[in-house]
């Protein structure tokens, strides 16, 4: 039984995870599971790329990434969906931070999309391809 579903999906990418986000919300559906939707921002606190940045830029970025992330749930799934959604912004490399989403917030299954795959990555973008071989729980990965 699937009691927390997590789907992980890239705003940058506008409304293209919206399958992703409904494929997730149907399977969380159809096993009364909790849906928690993460996105991933890049660090740039902790590298020389940080100096040309205003130091209120990280929050600023996580704002509107939760806004954004909001956004494309209310427009994929509804309002009264959305509701129960537990939103996520993390900060660091997209498949670490997913993964370690999905151990704390006990996910059981994770929904990743096959983005951007390129001839050397078999056909599955590399953070799908990463989070498919690294995770200790399923893994469903909506092309």
């Amino acid at each position: 039984m699937t009691n927390s579903v997590l789907c992980a999906v890239d705003i940058s990418n506008g409304d293209l995870d919206a399958q992703v986000l409904k494929q997730a919300a149907e399977l969380a559906g159809h096993e009364g599971a909790q849906l928690d939707v993460v996105t991933v921002l890049p660090d740039y606190g902790e590298s020389f790329v940080s100096s040309f940045f205003e130091p209120h830029h990280h929050e600023q970025a996580l704002a509107d990434a939760h806004e954004k992330l909001t956004h494309l749930c209310v427009s994929a799934l509804g309002e009264e969906r959305n509701a129960s959604i537990r939103h996520v912004v993390a900060t660091g490399t997209a498949y670490q931070e997913i993964l370690k989403t999905a151990e704390s917030a006990g996910s059981d299954l994770i929904v990743i999309g096959a983005h951007k795959p390129d001839f050397k990555d078999y056909l599955l973008g590399p953070n799908a391809a990463r989070v498919v071989r690294h995770s200790t729980v399923s893994v469903y990965v909506v092309r």
